[in-house]
């Protein structure tokens, strides 16, 4: 029996169902989180899937099933946060309990020829994009103490040769995750870093098309001197690839820094991620050469040829 404000008792009456608990995750097209988003799913957990392209989301609202709601969501347009935080904010049959930002972008080549624009993009997606959804949702995770979950990289801890802007990126989104874990510490909002190695994700992929594009936009006189070392990083990024670790064991990481009754700072997921983070404690010297080794890069500049003739000193 459950009394009412009158004194009076209703027989059978359910008590109000609790709204369900929700998670919203960006770049959920593919890859890290569409991982992510069908192992919630699946665990009956409603989750925003963040998504660009309609096409997108028909697809992971069919293989997600009814937890599954797509959002159309490009994190680089203020306006698109906005619509999906109105969408969110709306929904009175859920509350806002995590946000996973992991849409990112990735651009490779040397740093001496990369346009600005391009560099200004890559910042644009992968931090002040992560920024502003923060911004936008940080509200809504307030009310249920909630927490924030950032995929960052192990690039973020140790910047290699003709990835350092992207590296760059996540350092900076490092460094913005620690800020915010300790500000928002006293609201009860839990800031996580996920730290992975080398996945097999369509990103590397993409990852070389763009790369490639831009660097066909540089004069061939100007980047000769890189080739031989792009090449050899084109290699190595390929090789990784086939040896990184499945995006479901990244989603496996995420999910416990949602869960967790006391998560962690960081979560560093795949082998070569705890070697990469080890090498990035060493100091710099033995650093660099472990790094250009592994790379491919040179450490000395190239021999020049000297003229066989010896000078004279001429007196005057």
């Amino acid at each position: 029996m459950i009394a009412t404000k009158a004194g009076a008792t209703l027989l059978g009456t359910a008590p109000p169902r609790l709204p369900s608990e929700a998670v919203l995750i960006t770049g959920a097209a593919s890859g890290i989180g569409y991982a992510t988003a069908m192992r919630l799913a699946r665990k009956g957990q409603i989750v925003y899937a963040g998504v660009r392209r309609e096409s997108d989301a028909e697809i992971v609202a069919i293989e997600g099933g009814e937890n599954v709601r797509p959002l159309i969501l490009d994190i680089g347009d203020e306006a698109s946060i906005a619509r999906a935080r109105t969408a969110i904010s709306r929904a009175h049959d859920v509350r806002l309990t995590g946000l996973v930002n992991n849409a990112g972008i990735s651009i490779a080549g040397p740093l001496e020829m990369l346009p600005m624009e391009e560099l200004r993009r890559l910042f644009e997606v992968n931090f002040f994009g992560t920024i502003a959804m923060m911004q936008a949702f940080i509200p809504l995770l307030r009310e249920h103490r909630g927490r924030i979950v950032n995929v960052s990289s192990i690039g973020g801890k140790l910047a290699a040769p003709f990835v350092g802007a992207y590296a760059a990126s996540k350092f900076a989104l490092e460094a913005a995750s620690d800020s915010l874990r300790l500000e928002l510490r006293p609201f009860g909002i839990d800031v996580a870093i996920v730290e992975p190695g080398a996945v097999k994700t369509p990103m590397w992929q993409r990852s070389a098309d763009e790369s490639l594009r831009v660097l066909d936009t540089i004069p061939q006189s100007s980047r000769i001197a890189y080739d031989e070392m792009i090449r050899n990083i084109v290699r190595f990024a390929q090789q990784m690839e086939k040896r990184g670790i499945p995006p479901e064991q990244v989603a496996a990481s995420i999910d416990r820094a949602l869960h967790d009754p006391h998560p962690k700072a960081r979560y560093l997921v795949g082998s070569d991620a705890r070697v990469r983070l080890l090498v990035a404690r060493l100091p710099e010297g033995l650093r660099d050469r472990i790094v250009a080794t592994i790379a491919g890069a040179p450490l000395k500049p190239p021999r020049i040829g000297r003229n066989k003739t010896k000078s004279r000193t001429v007196n005057a």
